[in-house]
């Protein structure tokens, strides 16, 4: 196998080839004058079982790019299959028509990653199942419940009860908690318009609790902000967090600092930048090592569902 990285996430690239044993792929991703990208493969993959790790990412029109353009070079260079590696899925959050006149637009990512030549998928926590289904090329969904709960059993906290912002993250809250062996809350959401949130009820029992909200992304940060002050107000005693791709834009980190939440724990599908690296409230958690031994097993035609759990 070889694995190359795109502009995206190479810190995470990086760990993943660590952890196979393996040296990154030689090959060269800049841009022209005039802004245009420019990349070219600078070994030999003709025969070669090639992963492509990029995230999608801010900016992600130009990183989705930049994977597109990659994937073409290694179908023209006679890769005998190419795996788009994506830890975060860009445009995932729009699966559907929730109004007349828009786009679908995870299932237009995926027929562009088809269209530029990918042979399989390899990401994690979509935001919704169903974008698997917009797929003819297998997807594989990794989650990154394993890492999470791993280290929130190491901090010895005790009973825990695992909440969900919104009725939608349910699924997702009920699986963590099971993992974790904690009780289950769910926060009633209301959102107005896109990027703003109302918080109502909170329904289940949460006083004197050890709370840990969770969701599959942190973006704006008002969700989270908003379920841990309805938490407070309902006497929880402690608050945490867990997100896979911590999108943070705008001002979350300020308003995840001026929080009641203790600490963000948030993996490295997106890679952490100088902000979020100097907020003593979050703390990253890499999931290199279940790339790795993902990538390991469809290189080598073995079962790959195990690592779903």
């Amino acid at each position: 196998m070889k694995i190359f990285a795109g502009g995206s996430n190479r810190g995470l690239a990086h760990e993943i080839a660590q952890t196979l044993k393996k040296d990154m792929g030689k090959s060269v991703l800049d841009r022209f004058s005039d802004g245009e990208i420019h990349f070219y493969i600078d070994e030999n993959v003709r025969g070669e079982d090639v992963f492509v790790v990029q995230s999608g990412c801010y900016p992600a029109n130009a990183h989705m790019m930049e994977l597109f353009l990659m994937i073409d070079a290694f179908k023209r260079a006679s890769a005998e299959r190419i795996t788009a590696v994506m830890p975060y899925y860009a445009y995932g959050r729009q699966d559907w028509k929730d109004r007349p006149r828009v786009p679908i637009s995870a299932r237009l990512m995926a027929d562009l990653l088809e269209a530029a030549g990918a042979d399989r998928i390899l990401t994690m926590d979509l935001h919704s199942p169903q974008i698997q289904g917009f797929f003819s090329v297998p997807v594989d969904n990794l989650t990154s419940v394993p890492v999470l709960t791993r280290h929130i059993l190491d901090q010895g906290l005790g009973e825990l009860t695992v909440v969900s912002p919104d009725a939608g993250g349910v699924g997702r809250a009920k699986h963590f908690a099971k993992k974790l062996g904690a009780r289950l809350a769910i926060i009633d959401k209301r959102r107005p318009r896109p990027n703003v949130a109302e918080v109502f009820n909170v329904i289940g029992d949460v006083t004197d609790a050890v709370c840990i909200l969770y969701d599959d992304m942190v973006d704006t940060a008002g969700t989270l902000v908003l379920g841990a002050e309805a938490l407070v107000k309902n006497g929880a005693k402690r608050i945490l967090a867990c997100c896979t791709h911590p999108v943070l834009s705008g001002k979350a980190i300020e308003k995840i600092e001026a929080s009641p939440i203790e600490c963000l724990f948030a993996t490295n599908t997106i890679p952490p930048n100088e902000k979020s690296q100097s907020c003593s409230k979050i703390v990253t958690l890499s999931v290199a090592e279940l790339f790795g031994e993902a990538i390991r097993r469809i290189n080598e035609g073995s079962s790959v569902s195990s690592l779903f759990d």
